[in-house]
């Protein structure tokens, strides 16, 4: 019996989060687009998915990520300048590159939180979880950009010569430091509450050895 409600609470708060990514990535909520970029707020549910539901739960609430994130490249939900342009190349590298890293920063924040849940409390936990899925957001998504694109006419136009670390830097700009931000507060603030009203499973409360 306490397993089966367990259950039913991971399964409540992977489709509460996923809700929550679709409903943002189909209104204005969930970006912000600036040029070619866009400031992302979507990473928010993938890191609360992460701190409440560890590696797994972070994997697949980023896939659902990858998933309205590729489909913005061809209008839905919304359009990508730098996606539809992208899926125009080449649709199979522009699905690998918008939805493996979104895969892949849900699972890695999902470790991140059970680390530091080792050495801290619930909130700081979350916070942290929220600043590595933002961070790792912008990284992979630029890191693969360059190891896919790098080639393509469109990717040496808009690099125009520069070191690519400083082209990286100078592309996502004020956008990955606001996201960044947004996501450390948010996260944070939300998953303590979460946890504070123990709606979180007991095997991811239970584990590491400051859960406060």
């Amino acid at each position: 019996m306490k397993n089966s409600k367990e259950k039913i609470k991971r399964l409540v708060l992977l489709a509460l989060f996923s809700a929550l990514l679709i409903v943002m990535s189909y209104t204005p909520l969930g970006y912000l687009n600036i040029g070619p970029l866009a400031i992302t707020f979507n990473v928010i549910p993938v890191a609360l998915a992460a701190a409440t539901l560890g590696p797994s739960g972070g994997a697949f609430v980023g896939a659902v990520f990858g998933i309205t994130s590729f489909l913005q490249c061809l209008g839905i939900g919304g359009t990508s300048a730098m996606g539809v342009i992208l899926f125009d190349i080449s649709p199979l590298l522009t699905f690998v590159q918008r939805f493996f890293p979104r895969v892949l920063e849900g699972l890695l924040a999902g470790f991140i939180f059970k680390g530091m849940k080792k050495l801290t409390n619930n909130a700081v936990s979350c916070a942290v979880t929220g600043f590595a899925t933002a961070f790792l957001n912008t990284a992979l998504f630029m890191t693969t950009l360059i190891l896919l694109f790098g080639n393509t006419d469109y990717i040496k136009d808009m690099v125009g010569g520069q070191n690519i670390i400083v082209f990286i830097c100078s592309f996502v700009g004020i956008n990955a430091v606001f996201e960044i931000i947004s996501a450390t507060l948010l996260t944070g603030g939300i998953g303590a509450a979460l946890y504070k009203a123990k709606v979180v499973p007991q095997r991811i409360q239970k584990s590491g050895g400051k859960a406060k």
